[in-house]
């Protein structure tokens, strides 16, 4: 990710801006897919979780992969526009309580800090760094551009906290044991963090 290019049957290629990694992580641990270390998922902005589909997008999936070969794609946006969009999510304003707001829940996951809750003390091991905060503002000023807003909101973060924050909160074997995933942990803590802003507002 860091090189910006990758290595095949020994020879380098460049990747040129707009680059980005996609990766796959199945639940089932087969030959070939481990889970990545703690500092190379840090560097993945979302951990998106994809459940089983539904029964209507099963039957799509079996109709639209088992006929004839699909269409050719068609291009609908050069890399050039992509960083031109890139570089106006940049510039979506974000108002200084929502910065609070997404340093407050960051700092809530880490286990060893004064104001964590006593219940993620008891259930995590280690929280989020300091660039899940970075992905949190970036994420809402896009999630805000996306949707038409003219700035980033508290609603903007906590949409996408469970995807920035879900790979980045290490739960201990107490929370295992009890069945308590990190995206529960996340959720839990987002409710606390709005609930604590809207008293410091009010």
């Amino acid at each position: 990710m860091q090189e910006h290019r990758v290595t095949a049957t020994g020879r380098t290629y460049e990747l040129p801006p707009p680059f980005f990694v996609l990766a796959t992580q199945n639940p089932i641990e087969q030959e070939g897919t481990y889970p990545l270390p703690e500092a190379q998922l840090d560097r993945f902005m979302f951990l998106i979780h994809v459940d089983y589909p539904g029964a209507d997008h099963e039957r799509r999936i079996a109709r639209e992969t088992t006929g004839a070969p699909p269409p050719a794609l068609r291009p609908l946006i050069h890399g050039e526009q992509i960083l031109e969009f890139q570089e106006l999510v940049r510039r979506v304003p974000v108002p200084d309580h929502v910065y609070d707001y997404a340093v407050a829940l960051v700092r809530r996951t880490r286990p060893p800090l004064p104001d964590t809750p006593e219940w993620v003390k008891g259930w995590v091991s280690w929280g989020a760094g300091p660039r899940a905060v970075q992905y949190l503002i970036i994420g809402a000023k896009a999630r805000a551009a996306l949707l038409g807003s003219y700035m980033a909101r508290l609603e903007d973060i906590e949409a996408i906290a469970e995807p920035v924050l879900g790979h980045r909160v290490l739960t201990n074997f107490h929370a295992e044991s009890e069945g308590v995933t990190s995206r529960q942990i996340v959720r839990r803590l987002v409710e606390e963090t709005r609930s604590n802003a809207g008293q410091r507002v009010s």
